[in-house]
């Protein structure tokens, strides 16, 4: 199977859809304050196991629709889109949050669980709470 290649910069319509799962989690203005630090954050990269085992979720099937989507970009060689993280919080067992990209995560796990992703990774706030 084809090695996972990403982009150097997440995709514009990434942070929406980021603002819109974190909007479950959070009010408005911490939603807005944490989308604008995901868009000013370095990039990071984490190994695709690592991640899932931080945010507390499980590997989604090769043949969930969104996942063999992007597998299918995966061996046709494009780029797929950096993923957007919160810091999780192991002093409270608050895990990371996945706010774009678990989909992608997943596809990359199938081709090699050590998979190096580029993410942009925010810490939340202590003061804003967490999401």
């Amino acid at each position: 199977m084809a090695q996972a290649l990403w982009k150097t910069e997440p995709e514009d319509h990434d942070y929406p859809a980021a603002a819109s799962y974190l909007s479950l989690l959070a009010p408005d203005d911490v939603v807005a304050a944490l989308v604008k630090a995901l868009r000013a954050a370095p990039v990071q990269h984490f190994h695709a196991k690592d991640i899932l085992r931080a945010a507390g979720l499980p590997l989604l099937p090769a043949d969930n629709r969104h996942v063999a989507a992007d597998l299918h970009k995966i061996e046709q060689g494009r780029r797929l889109s950096p993923v957007l993280l919160l810091r999780g919080d192991l002093a409270t067992g608050i895990s990371l949050q996945i706010a774009d990209g678990y989909h992608r995560v997943c596809a990359s796990y199938h081709t090699d669980e050590n998979t190096d992703i580029p993410c942009h990774l925010v810490a939340v706030p202590p003061n804003r709470g967490h999401a």
